[in-house]
């Protein structure tokens, strides 16, 4: 009889061991489903993030906060060598910290990880040790994964996030934070990219506008709250003759004429750069090119009305009357869609301004 419970006791306890186990691998199932759901989100987020019409930093700032918000993460820091420097490019935890986390590369805990470039987890066992790396703070973080950031195997920062509690991240999954990481390095290079043509734009001498990389970058914020815009193109046709046949100076003088003349009859929301040379771009934002095309019917006529008299540099005889220049110019106008490549959209314009031979106005 007592044999009889035991065994039914024995099969019981089993049963039980063998159902906990089944219903911790559905959990264990369900909590990595969830993981991945979140970090696809995560993943759309960041996206949508790179698309706004917002600086580098707030870029950067809000995808920290993506991250530390979609993972339940205490604290997240992102650290980038911009060339002289190791720089806190985004982080929540306080500044005061910074001079420690902008440093980690130094630190020897994480070199075989920077060498292998994989990922290394440090905790504390009890509330009363501090991590390796923490100089002066005890309480803030008591565990943290490193993950240091590669591009194209170069080596150019990290990204560490930091749990407030011992042994926080046991049970995290590494190999979805390393698919997040793999996008915060996609971002990185997709800012820096951004931060290159933001570094290049220049006031132009002679017609005070921006050069083109303007429209790429600052510019692009006014461009993208509307869904379509009308942009054109337009080119001096005449301006090297000038500068052949009269002189430098005059050319250039024509050049800060017909810039001054259509930028004091252009609205402020519409954007005007020197494109190249004897090129200008014009976007109007959120107008459309019929609009457009009347508006610069006009401006071509008043601009090839203008006339500039030639400068000091032009030599002439002295019986000579008064030598006076006016401009030619060729316009294109077409239609650019938020989303799209706005440099592909003038490359096609620039194709046509060149290969055309005449001063007329033209949509395409």
């Amino acid at each position: 009889m007592v044999i009889s419970v035991i065994t039914i006791l024995v099969i019981i306890v089993f049963a039980l061991i063998i159902y906990n186990y089944a219903v911790h691998k559905k959990i264990e199932t369900y909590s990595n489903l969830n993981q991945r759901i979140t970090s696809l989100n995560v993943l759309q987020e960041f996206m949508k993030t790179l698309g706004e019409t917002s600086s580098i930093k707030e870029k950067l700032e809000n995808i920290n906060d993506i991250l530390i918000s979609k993972y339940s993460i205490k604290y997240s820091t992102i650290v980038v060598f911009d060339g002289a420097q190791y720089t806190v490019k985004a982080s929540n935890v306080d500044s005061k910290h910074w001079d420690t986390l902008k440093n980690l590369q130094s630190d020897p805990v994480f070199g075989d990880s920077i060498k292998t470039a994989t990922p290394k987890y440090v905790t504390v066992d009890n509330e009363n040790e501090k991590l390796p790396y923490q100089k002066m703070e005890f309480g803030r973080a008591k565990c943290a994964i490193f993950f240091p950031l590669y591009v194209d195997n170069v080596y150019i920062g990290y990204w560490i996030i930091e749990g407030s509690k011992p042994h926080e991240f046991d049970h995290i999954d590494t190999t979805i934070l390393e698919v997040v990481r793999n996008n915060i390095v996609t971002i990185l290079k997709t800012v820096e990219n951004q931060a290159t043509i933001e570094n290049i734009v220049r006031d132009d001498l002679y017609s005070g506008l921006k050069s083109a990389e303007f429209l790429y970058a600052e510019g692009k914020k006014t461009i993208d709250k509307f869904t379509t815009s009308a942009i054109c193109l337009f080119k001096i046709t005449n301006l090297q003759d000038i500068n052949v046949e009269i002189s430098r100076k005059t050319g250039d003088a024509v050049i800060t004429a017909v810039s001054n003349y259509i930028k004091n009859n252009l609205s402020k929301e519409y954007i005007f750069v020197r494109y190249m040379g004897p090129k200008f771009a014009i976007v109007f934002s959120g107008a459309d090119k019929n609009g457009v095309f009347n508006f610069m019917t006009d401006m071509k006529k008043k601009v090839e009305e203008l006339d500039v008299p030639a400068a000091s540099d032009y030599v002439h005889d002295n019986d000579e009357e008064e030598v006076v220049v006016s401009p030619k110019i060729r316009v294109v106008i077409s239609t650019y869609y938020k989303g799209t490549a706005l440099d592909g959209a003038f490359k096609k314009l620039e194709e046509y301004i060149d290969s055309a031979n005449d001063n007329t106005i033209k949509t395409i």
